[in-house]
């Protein structure tokens, strides 16, 4: 008997499928492009797992794929209606500083600053604010954050040296403009 190698390309233990963020985004946005209200809808059904949100978690390798169809239905969220697919930018702390009205938005806006700090303070995924998140950011007709940003800060949302939701509450907080932003994906 020989020992066969594990195929190139494959992980360490030659049978784990890795995930691809920026490969869901692409995905998701080209189903808006084309037009593809339907397979968009069966997306927002969130507790009816569809053949939509089985492909979605393709994407998400061996280890991820229950984040990746999630992700896929907050996309759908979003872009309902809507003929021009948005990649976003920022992380979605940038994100909920656009969060708001004529009053205020982010940190000035008592609805944006509560959301912000349910997100912060959840020891799991707050799946339902980012729900809230997504649904106000559609609302306000602000961007969303990066997808595959926002998909890669949810992988590593309880890796300790990552500091997802601290990163997220320091950039809901900084004021636009100033030095030292973490990033723009």
């Amino acid at each position: 008997m020989t020992e066969q190698s594990p195929p190139a390309g494959a992980g360490v233990e030659g049978d784990q499928f890795p995930h691809d963020s920026t490969a869901l985004t692409t995905w998701l946005t080209t189903l808006v492009r084309n037009r593809e209200y339907g397979i968009l809808a069966e997306l927002r059904r969130a507790r009816v797992p569809t053949n939509a949100h089985i492909r979605a978690g393709w994407y998400g390798g061996d280890g991820h794929r229950d984040l990746f169809e999630r992700m896929a239905f907050l996309f759908a969220i979003y872009h309902q209606g809507r003929s021009t697919p948005l990649y976003g930018h920022g992380s979605l702390g940038a994100a909920a500083r656009r969060i708001g009205d004529g009053t205020g938005r982010g940190p000035d806006n008592p609805g944006a600053q509560r959301l912000v700090d349910r997100i912060v303070a959840s020891r799991r995924v707050p799946w339902r604010h980012l729900q809230h998140t997504v649904t106000r950011l559609r609302s306000c007709e602000q961007p969303p954050p990066s997808w595959t940003g926002l998909t890669e800060d949810l992988i590593r949302w309880n890796d300790r040296k990552a500091r997802v939701a601290y990163q997220w509450s320091v950039e809901f907080h900084t004021p636009a403009g100033a030095p030292g932003k973490r990033r723009t994906r």
